[in-house]
């Protein structure tokens, strides 16, 4: 294995100088570090993690924890997105990842136990259920946390604006003349709880009556659950002329149902999903969505992180917004 030693002999330079050097000090020429950077690189030198550790009493590993109740993991389109953006932004900054749980081989454990386990800097909470007592010992911890979609008291979250997306929804429906607006939500979270109460109020706003019937609950990323509350909503005798889903990927459950019953999106029926995954785009007539910005979610959930990590005194908690885009597609006919 190649060594700082080895390196100081083959650049001629003192063991101190290397280690500036390849430590990123700046109290030596930028072209005597540069020298010393490539020299390394060229040799096959690769730096102790451990003994980096003990020296800047940082890991620099980040933990994500990501868990959904349909177990589809990062078959997750949407989450997906958020987590490889985390991660490439995360490698930038020079951290890695470490997907953390309550078990590991044939321990059980909460979810601070792991990340205390691994070592990690800080950590990214992109989903789970956040009332837990486990995630909320993780976040009343002495460890760093960004939380995705969910506020706490005194933690930088990163939040999608769908209390705007919904508004944005409602409007364009409205506008394409439905006044029939069916809603079926995912389970309550937080999220579900900002759209549900953006879609009422907007209704309202706009003189729409809603219903009780017209609002029906699902799980989020579920074509079954979708599809059976669409049928339900089929079967009303003043059945609603337009369905909201709660994702992109459940709408395939409505659409489904709606097939079956011989119907046609949007001749007989509109429909609207959310969150813009690739799906949406594919298939025929293009799904009217609202695209959910995965990617700055996650830029900002890493650098945030990062932030909190190496600046534990100054770093301040923060809510960042990040706006979606409604993007019409073919399935809202003007009525």
């Amino acid at each position: 294995m190649i060594t700082q030693k080895d390196t100081s002999i083959a650049c001629g330079v003192s063991l101190a100088t290397v280690s500036k050097a390849l430590s990123g000090q700046t109290d030596i020429g930028e072209d005597t570090a540069q020298h010393i950077r490539d020299t390394a690189k060229a040799m096959g030198y690769l730096p102790n993690a451990a003994a980096r550790a003990l020296k800047t009493n940082r890991s620099h590993n980040i933990g994500v924890l990501f868990e959904d109740k349909t177990s589809s993991g990062l078959r997750h389109e949407y989450f997906s997105e958020i987590l490889q953006c985390i991660k490439t932004e995360a490698e930038r900054l020079g951290y890695d990842i470490t997907f953390i749980s309550r078990n590991l081989g044939n321990m059980s454990m909460t979810y601070y136990e792991h990340a205390k386990y691994r070592n990690c800097d800080g950590v990214v909470i992109a989903s789970v259920d956040f009332r837990h007592p486990d995630v909320i010992q993780l976040v009343e911890s002495n460890l760093p946390t960004v939380t995705l979609d969910y506020v706490f008291d005194s933690r930088t979250a990163i939040m999608s604006d769908n209390i705007s997306g919904m508004i944005e929804i409602v409007e364009y429906v409205y506008k394409k003349g439905h006044r029939k607006i069916a809603f079926i939500h995912g389970e309550d979270t937080s999220v579900t709880q900002k759209r549900l109460a953006s879609f009422r109020s907007t209704c309202a706003r706009l003189g729409v009556n809603v219903p009780d019937e017209y609002v029906k609950s699902a799980i989020f990323h579920d074509p079954r659950s979708s599809g059976l509350a669409t049928r339900e909503l089929l079967a009303l005798n003043d059945r609603p002329t337009c369905i909201l889903y709660p994702d992109d990927f459940s709408f395939i459950g409505g659409m489904n149902e709606i097939e079956q019953q011989g119907l046609s999106i949007p001749n007989d029926i509109s429909a609207v999903g959310y969150d813009g995954i690739l799906l949406s785009q594919v298939l025929r007539p293009r799904l009217a969505t609202y695209r959910q910005d995965a990617v700055t979610m996650g830029v900002k959930a890493a650098e945030s992180i990062v932030d909190i990590i190496e600046h534990p005194l100054t770093s301040l908690p923060v809510q960042i917004m990040v706006p979606g885009q409604l993007w019409e597609g073919e399935t809202v006919k003007q009525l």
